[in-house]
């Protein structure tokens, strides 16, 4: 899972076996300006005055502590805390929401209704129930005058949120629809990199949020000379276990076994089979706003709560770049075209045993696959990859929950350096954000109970219909199957009903063979896209 196309540690490829199809990566090479740790992160920036990527190297973070807390940590405790409701929260990329819908989803606990505003030309984010009787706007309509029309009684309403128009009411009578109580609760939103976000408060002191705080940005994601292509897939396992998984390189050679190679590197410790390696992170900083490491020449680092981001740069001249006051990064240009590579895992809260990832893979070269190549035969390799360790998760996340978010570092082994920044990872759960996502109340704290596993590796209702490549492709390749069918039993028929001598012996033979053919491919077909779009079991022990 820690990779969708590379790890965010080490690169590595896709098997050439595998449905995805990725350039093969060598020859990788990091900034080695070591004086500045900032400037492994040229990229992200956060655009708020109070945040700042670190400006010096702390001490690195250990990979086993005898306690999660010690007297020290507890005061800093109350004085520094992550609050989890003044945060931006990424909904979808823009590029698989439909205009002419509105979309339901939800985030942090909340449900809310995301829906393009033609007459603003704006995305907006509401609370998904309709004031009158909370049933979800999210099953409604865009109307002929471009407001968001609740489908239970007709209901309208703006993009600020102020119902327009309610059907039931009297046309002489009072204007019942200027009421507060009839209004839409509206949630601060804007678009970034092509994501939507949105502010999970709706207090009109937060109406103009942006300005002052915006989501972590990546300049990257929006320069036309990278390439970028976006995956968004809901996940049967909490956030938690996300963002850990992610921070995880050791796994990837058994987990993915079969799936993803991984490079050699300069290692000379001898691999077993699936190609495990000691593996030296060091972290770097560790504090409220921000987790960084270090492993060889992989650069990655944290941005609480959504964000994993990791960055590479591949031979030719090595740039510097150097911190500003403003806590940005700018590059200094280097002779010659540098190739970079960046992994963004945007990691979503969404209920308790479930989370949402967007990933994109920006890089500046080999751009034209991605032109070439449709979106969704990235995303069967991708999706492959995120099945590969789903049941396995699924699973350790309930006996986790047993244990407790707080007793982790005491019932977890984690001895090597393999885990140094999964456990900087659970230490800032634990200092700065309460040990958990903070749900207010929503939750008894008791996880779903497991579903069947063809439920549970879903790929149809987690995937394909919120995905507008895959969706598409899902029609097509089904409409498709139709038309084999139905050339394979025309055939037949025309064979069938050809008097005696009409058709030669080897027309006849001919034709007979092309409806086994049409037979044959619309059957292979059916599973194709049964393996692809729906479910794709993954047995670890025959790989």
């Amino acid at each position: 899972m820690q990779a969708i196309k590379a790890s965010p540690f080490s690169p590595f490829h896709l098997n050439l076996n595998s449905t995805s199809s990725f350039p093969k990566i060598t020859n990788l090479y990091i900034h080695q300006n070591y004086e500045n740790p900032i400037s492994c992160f040229p990229s992200i920036q956060r655009q708020n005055a109070k945040f700042k990527l670190f400006t010096a190297i702390s001490p690195s973070v250990s990979t086993e502590s005898e306690t999660p807390f010690d007297e020290k940590t507890e005061n800093e405790n109350q004085q520094e805390k992550f609050e989890w409701y003044a945060e931006w929260y990424p909904i979808m990329p823009i590029c698989d929401l439909d205009k002419r819908r509105p979309h339901g989803k939800k985030v942090m606990g909340i449900d809310v209704v995301v829906w393009w505003d033609r007459n603003e030309k704006e995305w907006k984010v509401m609370d998904d129930s309709c004031p009158h009787r909370y049933a979800p706007l999210s099953e409604g309509r865009i109307d002929q005058w471009g407001r968001l029309q609740c489908v239970y009684h007709g209901w309208c309403f703006n993009g600020a949120g102020d119902c327009k128009f309610i059907p039931q009411a009297p046309r002489d009578g009072p204007p019942v629809h200027t009421s507060k109580r009839a209004c839409a609760t509206v949630y601060p939103s804007c678009v970034q990199n092509d994501i939507l976000w949105f502010w999970p408060n709706s207090d009109p002191l937060y109406k103009d949020i942006y300005l002052t705080k915006r989501p972590p940005y990546i300049p990257e994601l929006d320069d036309s000379s990278f390439s970028k292509t976006f995956i968004v897939r809901d996940i049967s396992y909490g956030y938690e276990l996300l963002i850990e998984n992610l921070m995880d390189p050791a796994h990837v050679q058994y987990s993915h076994y079969g799936i993803m190679n991984v490079p050699n590197c300069l290692c000379t410790v001898k691999a077993d089979r699936e190609g495990g390696r000691p593996l030296d992170i060091i972290v770097t900083k560790l504090d409220v706003n921000v987790i960084t490491a270090n492993q060889g020449p992989g650069r990655n680092t944290f941005v609480p709560p959504c964000v994993y981001y990791s960055y590479f740069a591949f031979g030719g001249p090595q740039g510097k770049t150097t911190a500003v006051s403003s806590g940005t990064v700018q590059e200094k240009p280097s002779v010659g075209k540098q190739k970079k590579a960046l992994l963004v895992f945007i990691c979503i809260p969404v209920s308790p045993g479930h989370s949402r990832i967007i990933f994109a893979s920006p890089r500046n070269f080999a751009t034209w696959a991605d032109r070439i190549i449709p979106r969704w035969i990235f995303h069967l390799g991708q999706n492959l990859i995120l099945d590969s360790d789903l049941y396995l998760l699924h699973v350790e996340e309930r006996k986790l929950k047993e244990i407790g978010s707080y007793n982790w570092h005491k019932a977890c082994y984690v001895p090597t350096k393999a885990d140094a920044i999964v456990v900087a990872f659970r230490r800032w759960l634990n200092k700065y954000a309460g040990g958990q996502v903070d749900w207010r109340g929503k939750y008894n704290g008791d996880l779903p109970p497991t579903p069947p596993r063809e439920q549970l590796l879903d790929r149809y209702w987690t995937h394909t219909v919120n995905c507008t490549s895959c969706n598409l492709a899902y029609k097509g390749l089904n409409a498709l199957e139709v038309v084999l069918q139905i050339a394979s039993i025309g055939v037949i028929a025309i064979v069938a009903a050809a008097k005696q001598g009409t058709l030669s012996v080897v027309a006849r033979y001919s034709l007979v063979t092309i409806a086994l053919l049409c037979f044959v491919a619309s059957r292979w077909l059916s599973h194709f896209i049964y393996k692809n779009f729906h479910f794709h079991d993954y047995d670890h022990a025959f790989r």
